[in-house]
């Protein structure tokens, strides 16, 4: 059984939580080959990733409470097993209805491993440190998504695109064993909740109430909404218009991985020295600078690779710094309930994410502008969210801390 605080659980935290990502950017360069192998439309495939987000943020509702009342490992193992079924589902679908049903199951079962991972983290590190360690634990995590397309890609190019499905069902039943028999319960049983429907709409009320919290979570979740829709559209912009193969588009995403890398990698470093605030703030402004770059050179007619992955990269090194610090600023003030405000964060990002990234699968025009314009949207919508929400609650707080300590 692995220590609490230490490398070897950060790790084993980051890869649960991987398992988010990697069900969602494994399979998007096959996105394409889906579409005709199911003999259906892009806007039937991409609806799998609007799908997914959607299950992944009802689910998201239900686990955070559940594990503050039982514990943070049983319900990743329900979560993990689930998963698993649901991925041979959608390797053996015969149609586009099987893979959207298997496609929600699977968001039912992954939601697991990204909201308790970070409660976990909560739990041991208390509300300080956990922004550090968080940042660190994305730098780490951020190996999946670099790798899973370019396994996608060659995946698809060996065994097809079920084969994709296969292999993620194979991670989770990697990850079962390890977590059952290493993980330590992060959460002591004195800080258990009960789950009667009362205490989990009072503790849901209570921060939606908040302006700490709504400001952090709606900053983030304007954000997330530019990454959406990059991961609903790149693959059509890039492979079906642009005519980039599909290994040459897993490299692609390798760099705008890297640029969130570089992203966490500051967060950690400034965590400290600037401070969660500045950091969120200098986020949201390069995350709208990337968005807007982007969608500058589609209105201009410039249609290249480069004008696409380029100013994401930018995009998601701000991308980066924010979901770390954001992720924190959210649950510091909520210890008594860190699962269910990492679960009512993560609804609100994933559905406020998938409703505007959605517009891109209806919306695309069979060029690379509809993504450009929802990518700068995000941007700007978080610069606008940190402007209006997070700054004058920072500024609140200090206020009320200051007054507090006055004779």
């Amino acid at each position: 059984m692995l220590r609490l605080k230490s490398p070897a659980t950060v790790i084993t935290l980051a890869a649960l939580t991987a398992l988010g990502p990697l069900a969602t950017d494994m399979y998007l360069p096959a996105m394409p080959a889906m579409a005709e192998a199911l003999d259906t439309g892009p806007d039937q495939v991409q609806l799998t990733l609007s799908l997914y987000m959607a299950g992944f943020a009802a689910a998201q509702l239900f686990c955070g409470p559940f594990s503050d009342r039982f514990g943070r490992k049983p319900v990743m193992i329900f979560g993990f097993s689930l998963f698993l079924v649901a991925s041979l589902l959608c390797a053996f679908a015969p149609s586009i209805e099987w893979l959207l049903a298997g496609r929600f199951l699977q968001a039912l079962g992954g939601a697991t491993g990204p909201v308790l991972g970070r409660a976990a983290v909560r739990d041991i590190y208390g509300p300080l440190e956990a922004g550090r360690i968080l940042s660190y634990m994305a730098s780490t995590m951020s190996l999946a998504p670099a790798v899973a397309p370019i396994v996608g890609a060659g995946l698809l190019l060996l065994w097809g695109w079920e084969s994709v499905f296969v292999l993620l069902a194979l991670y989770a039943a990697a990850m079962l064993p390890l977590l059952i028999l290493a993980l330590p319960e992060p959460l002591p049983p004195e800080r258990r909740q009960s789950i009667h429907p009362k205490v989990i709409v009072a503790n849901f009320r209570m921060l939606l109430g908040q302006r700490t919290f709504m400001g952090y979570t709606l900053t983030n979740a304007a954000a997330f909404s530019g990454l959406f829709a990059y991961l609903s559209g790149s693959s059509f912009v890039l492979i079906d218009f642009l005519g980039v193969s599909p290994f040459q588009y897993g490299l692609f995403f390798t760099l705008i991985v890297a640029g969130f890398f570089v992203g966490t990698l500051l967060s950690g470093r400034y965590s400290h020295r600037l401070g969660r605030e500045r950091l969120v703030g200098l986020a949201s402004l390069i995350c709208a600078l990337g968005g807007s770059f982007m969608l500058i050179l589609a209105l201009f007619g410039v249609y290249a690779a480069w004008a696409v992955v380029g100013p994401h990269v930018l995009f998601m090194v701000g991308m980066g710094i924010l979901m770390p610090q954001s992720m924190t600023g959210a649950l510091a003030p909520n210890p008594h309930c860190a699962g269910s405000a990492s679960s009512l964060f993560g609804f609100l990002q994933m559905s406020i994410a998938a409703a505007i990234g959605s517009a891109v699968a209806q919306l695309h025009d069979g060029t690379s502008r509809t993504m450009a314009i929802v990518v700068a949207l995000g941007g700007l919508m978080a610069v606008a969210s940190f402007l209006g929400l997070v700054r004058p609650a920072e500024r609140a707080m200090r206020v009320e801390q200051a007054e507090g300590g006055k004779p």
